[in-house]
């Protein structure tokens, strides 16, 4: 599971990175898959279910989490 949780984590900020590059109106995942829609819709959905992932495991594996709203 723990590589699991480091391909999650590469994807989600891959993902991150891209959405703020396309606030400047620059896709990276586009610009290097563009003529592979299949691929780059492959990645988007990596980056998705990535997301959803770490989303459900997060309290379990954070230790800042896991350690109480208090602490």
């Amino acid at each position: 599971m723990k590589s699991l949780h480091k391909i999650a984590f590469v994807l989600v900020v891959i993902g991150g990175l891209n959405w703020g590059l396309v606030a400047f109106g620059y896709n990276l995942v586009s610009s290097l898959l563009g003529s592979w829609p299949m691929v780059m819709n492959a990645v988007y959905l990596l980056v998705g279910l990535s997301a959803i992932y770490l989303g459900v495991t997060h309290k379990k594996d954070c230790k800042v989490c896991a350690a109480g709203p208090m602490a």
